[in-house]
């Protein structure tokens, strides 16, 4: 059963939602196969399955394919949540959504609520606001989408890239 199936059968039913799960996996764990144990993040973390982090893990935890999926539809569903509450009324296309459901999912939905990207989106400059994903710094301000404790990610460089790029597609009209 694909991961998406699994998602599905867990009750994640959003499209949208499930976009973003195929964007999610591939940058959270080696292609797209949860890591089956904690391990430390690039700024030392403690993290499981799918990026998945929170107080109840610990160091040489071990878990199960299912739980690890379970996690991640939970993870996901808080992420689309906290995403909806922060961009309405605005009515995101399937690429913002998935693009902006990737960065909560990662860096938290404290940064996104603060972020001059949100700012611009909310103001209805959308192409701007995808643009964020990728500037670190530039005539908009700054913003940290691809540092670590201040460290510039080349992991965190390539995830941006690639949420700017499902976030524009839908933003231009041939």
């Amino acid at each position: 059963m694909s991961l998406k199936q699994r998602l599905m059968a867990l009750g994640l039913a959003s499209a949208v939602a499930l976009a973003g799960a195929n964007l999610i996996a591939p940058a959270e764990a080696p292609n797209g196969e949860p890591i089956l144990h904690t391990y430390l993040d690039p700024v030392d973390i403690i993290t499981a399955c799918f990026g998945h982090t929170g107080p109840e893990l610990e160091r040489n935890q071990f878990f199960s394919e299912q739980q690890c999926i379970e996690m991640f539809a939970k993870d996901l569903g808080k992420a689309d949540r906290q995403l909806r509450r922060l961009t309405y009324p605005v009515q995101l296309t399937e690429g913002e959504h998935a693009a902006y459901l990737s960065l909560i999912y990662n860096f938290g939905s404290g940064t996104f609520q603060t972020s001059t990207l949100r700012k611009l989106l909310l103001r209805g400059e959308r192409v701007a606001a995808c643009h964020q994903l990728t500037q670190a710094c530039g005539k908009y301000g700054c913003n940290g989408f691809v540092y670590a404790n201040g460290v510039k990610l080349p992991g965190l460089i390539t995830r941006r890239a690639k949420e700017q790029s499902i976030c524009l597609k839908d933003l231009y009209v041939e």
